[in-house]
Formats: C-alpha cells, sequence, structure tokens
C-alpha cells in the first residue's frame, strides 16, 4: 500500500478492488441500494470502478412499504441521475401473492415488515437468476456482522452458514459457486460508521434530508423515538411531542428510531458520530433487539 495513501482512500481503493472482482468472477450481480448512506457510497464506489460505461448490475430496493417518503423520492431522483436500472423488489406484493403474511397489520402498534424482507429479497434473487449481491453492511453495526466475510456465500435456499465461509487471505477472494447458490459481497465491511459519513463529507455526497437534524413529531417507546405516522398506533399512555430528531440509519418507519440531535450539516454529523459509543443498529433499530442473536438468525434464514 502507497505509504501516502490515506485511511479513507485505502478503505476506497480496497472496495473498487472487491466490486471489480465481482464483476469479473461472477455472471449477474445486482447492488441493493436503499436510498441510505451505506448504499450512498456504494454507488460513488460503484462510479469509481465502473465509469464512463455502465455498471455491469442493475440495482435493486426491497421495499417494504414503509419507508419514509424522503428516502424513496432521493432514491428515484439518484438513480435517474445516474441513468441506471432500478428493480423494486415489494414487500407488499410478497403479501398480496400469500409468501408471507404480517404477524401484525399496520395500524397495530407492534407492525413491521422488516423481517418480511428476506422472503421477497430471496424470490427476487430467485427470479432475476441474481449470482451475486453487494450490500452496504459493515462489520461494526453488530455483532453477527462482525462475523462475516466480504464474500458471504449463500446455499441454493439462500441461507448462510457462518461455519462454511471460506478463507480470505491478502484481498484474494474465491467467487466459483455451484448451480444455485449465491454470494452476498459486502465492499464496505471494514468501514466504520465514522469511515462512511467522512468519505460522504470528503466526497460530498447527498444524502436524504431525514440524516440531518429536523423537528419532527416523534412518540417514545421501549427507550427509542419513532416517527408519527399512518403505519403506527400509539400504546395507552403514550403522547406524541415534537423535537429536534435525525436519523442514524434508514430503515422501516414501524422499527427505525431517531436521535435527539442539533446536527445539521455533514461536518457536526461527523462530529456527533466520533463522539458516539454506541453503534447506530444498537441505538436505532428494534429489530436487532428482539434477542442477543436476532441478526444471526435472520441472515441464516437469508437476511443480508
Amino acid at each position: 500500500m502507497n505509504a501516502h495513501m490515506t485511511h479513507l482512500q485505502a478503505l476506497e481503493s480496497e472496495a473498487i478492488h472487491v466490486m471489480r472482482e465481482v464483476a469479473a468472477e461472477l455472471s449477474n450481480p445486482v447492488l441493493l441500494f436503499s436510498g441510505g448512506k451505506d448504499s450512498i457510497v456504494l454507488l460513488r464506489l460503484a462510479e469509481k470502478a465502473f465509469r464512463p460505461g455502465r455498471f455491469p448490475f442493475p440495482l435493486m430496493h426491497v421495499d417494504t412499504g414503509h419507508n419514509f417518503p424522503e428516502v424513496i423520492e432521493f432514491r428515484d431522483r439518484r438513480v435517474a441521475e445516474l441513468g441506471e436500472r432500478l428493480i423494486v423488489a415489494s414487500v407488499q406484493e410478497s403479501i398480496d401473492r400469500g409468501r408471507v403474511v404480517e404477524e401484525f397489520a399496520p395500524p397495530h402498534p407492534r407492525a413491521s415488515r422488516n423481517r418480511l424482507q428476506t422472503t421477497t429479497l430471496l424470490d427476487a434473487i430467485e427470479e432475476h437468476s441474481f449470482d451475486a449481491a453487494f450490500g452496504g453492511a459493515r462489520r461494526d453495526e453488530e455483532r453477527a456482522r462482525a462475523k462475516e466475510r466480504i464474500f458471504s456465500f449463500r446455499d441454493d435456499f439462500g441461507g448462510w452458514d457462518p461455519k462454511n465461509q471460506r478463507p480470505e487471505l491478502w484481498n484474494i477472494y474465491n467467487g466459483r459457486i455451484r448451480r444455485g447458490e449465491s454470494v452476498r459481497v459486502f465492499p464496505l465491511s471494514n468501514w466504520t460508521e465514522l469511515d462512511v459519513w467522512e468519505y460522504i463529507a470528503v466526497e460530498n455526497l447527498e444524502v436524504p434530508s431525514i440524516y440531518f437534524a429536523h423537528e419532527r413529531e416523534v412518540f417514545q417507546r421501549d427507550g427509542m423515538l419513532y416517527a408519527m405516522c399512518e403505519h403506527m398506533q400509539l400504546i395507552d399512555g403514550e403522547q406524541p411531542f415534537r423535537a429536534s430528531v435525525r436519523y442514524r440509519t434508514v430503515g422501516d418507519m414501524s422499527c427505525t428510531g431517531a436521535v435527539r440531535s442539533t446536527a445539521a450539516d455533514l461536518g457536526s454529523v461527523v462530529a456527533e458520530i466520533a463522539a458516539t459509543r454506541v453503534t447506530e443498529r444498537g441505538e436505532t433499530r428494534a429489530d436487532d433487539r428482539v434477542s442477543e442473536a436476532a441478526m444471526e438468525d435472520r441472515k441464516v434464514a437469508g437476511y443480508f
């Protein structure tokens, strides 16, 4: 590695290498793009890896139907700017077709479609015969993520076995798979949340407005602040109130909490993240609080 290369440049170089390796080794990749910060960075890395040509893969979003409208607006605009193809895999369609059943339908107080995404994702991978899917997961997010390799091999049911993964020595990746198998690829594995925000600042990338402090009507539940919306119903004793908040992660509105913040620009967000000691999933994602092994259980079943 060049002695003059900065930390971010080294991470960028590794991620671009991973992306080009997948394009060379696998025949039909896809890049998951939700409009969130990690997938925004993936898009920039793809630009650096493949421009001025088109990306050698489409983009795909597994849409729960309960996303923040600001994020969906940003997603569509960004894809249009890039001139790339977006596939929207709809959880609502999975429900309509009877592929999945909602445990609690909105506006039930505990309604969440987040766990239903796995079936929608696996169906879309099968429908389009994707053999590799890029995701923005990072090892610092959650304990189960820390077990993950950059190339994460999945069986023909989309399942993940942490004991059946391949060694990755000296940035050499073995992408050979049998028919029906697929690979999840995580170019940002070695990045931290702070790295992501510093890269967004250095590259001056646009992100959805909800990542910055804004006043919003919220309510408190299980120690988290949720946005008032048509997908959520208050439980006895809960009261809505207005607060200055921002989001560290942009998942489903029914399971993604906000944090109190006054960080209204990139510099302030970077400073705030540098001072925090809690991961964004640990602080703001109810779906990871279900049990000690919530994320691992979902990954084994085929989730990212």
